[in-house]
């Protein structure tokens, strides 16, 4: 496939949706790894992500909440638009403190034309259900979703943190384009179950938080330096008395966004930084080389027994909980 300035281009899932081989992860930029960032800095980085190649943005109306999609609209103005793949989810809700996941038709289409709205766009390239409403059945929200695509609101269906069923139920009422999951050398959950589903389904998989929420880059020193209000504070992995027994993992693993990219041509990690000099680190990722015996290296120093914490303190956030109940459970009003 065409490339550009050394970024080659993949194919997301078979539905013809062409991306940059390594996205772009803009939550960082906005919330919950600290200040956000000053804009025209963000959009500084954007523009330089965009201009080396790494053209899939990902985002959603949850990171903020929302000003990271109105920073993407003002980032995307004045031609680069047309340069990039959007990626934007819908589905979180916080309110007075508490989270509510919603994926019933008359919020998933308040949320894409809200999202449409301040992203200053016609359509979205791939929309994503972030979370799995559980009270829902898959085939009602899939349903909303397949009017939008009809409608040209969006053009590609993803789901995030859903279930292998989750999957296989959503794909038969319209195909899923992508599956978004935690994945990296210290998450490997989902390849028991959810990696082999998508790939019997021709549905591309995109990596978030590659690196390991960061830790794969900095170390034990990244947690120092975190702001008081950066949410990776609170997560069990970064605890201290688990983050002593992780830095060996660290001082072991140097490689750990290479080996994402060489889990196959249908993955796409999207590590997020607010750093042009960390980006093209990331970038530098994609001319790495492993060989078998370093890959086999690399999973053995880091395999799931060794790493100590959960990935989130409530694990429903995840598909290990994404089940819905049955089509014919839903009662229409």
């Amino acid at each position: 496939m065409a490339e550009a300035s050394g970024v080659k281009r993949m194919k997301l899932g078979s539905q013809g949706l062409e991306v940059s081989a390594q996205g772009l992860g803009c939550m960082g930029l906005s919330t919950l790894y600290g200040a956000p960032k000053p804009e025209t800095d963000a959009i500084t980085l954007l523009h330089h992500a965009i201009d080396t190649g790494v053209t899939f943005l990902d985002t959603s109306d949850i990171y903020g909440p929302e000003t990271n999609e109105l920073l993407l609209g003002k980032a995307l103005k004045n031609g680069f638009r047309e340069k990039i793949e959007l990626a934007t989810k819908f589905g979180i809700i916080y309110g007075e403190g508490e989270r509510e996941i919603k994926g019933d038709p008359a919020y998933v289409r308040a949320a894409c034309e809200a999202s449409l709205k301040r992203l200053d766009v016609d359509c979205i390239d791939l929309y994503y259900q972030h979370r799995i409403d559980t009270r829902v059945p898959i085939e009602i929200t899939m349903g909303e979703l397949k009017k939008l695509v009809e409608e040209g609101k969006i053009k590609y269906i993803g789901l995030s943190e859903a279930s292998a069923s989750t999957i296989r139920r959503a794909h038969a009422v319209h195909p899923i384009t992508a599956v978004q999951l935690e994945w990296s050398l210290w998450t490997r959950d989902g390849e028991e179950d959810i990696i082999p589903t998508c790939r019997e389904l021709g549905i591309g998989i995109v990596a978030y938080s590659p690196l390991g929420r960061g830790f794969f880059a900095a170390g034990p020193k990244l947690v120092v330096k975190l702001d008081n209000d950066d949410f990776r504070k609170r997560l069990p992995r970064f605890k201290q008395e688990n983050l002593d027994h992780n830095k060996i993992l660290y001082d072991k693993v140097v490689q750990s966004l290479a080996w994402v990219h060489h889990q196959g041509d249908d993955v796409c990690p999207i590590p997020g930084t607010t750093k042009i000099e960390n980006l093209n680190q990331n970038i530098g990722a994609l001319s790495v080389k492993l060989t078998p015996d370093e890959m086999a290296e690399l999973e053995t120093i880091v395999q799931l027994e060794s790493v100590k914490g959960e990935r989130y303190a409530n694990m429903t956030a995840t598909f290990k909980n994404s089940d819905t109940p049955p089509l014919s459970s839903w009662k229409t009003t």
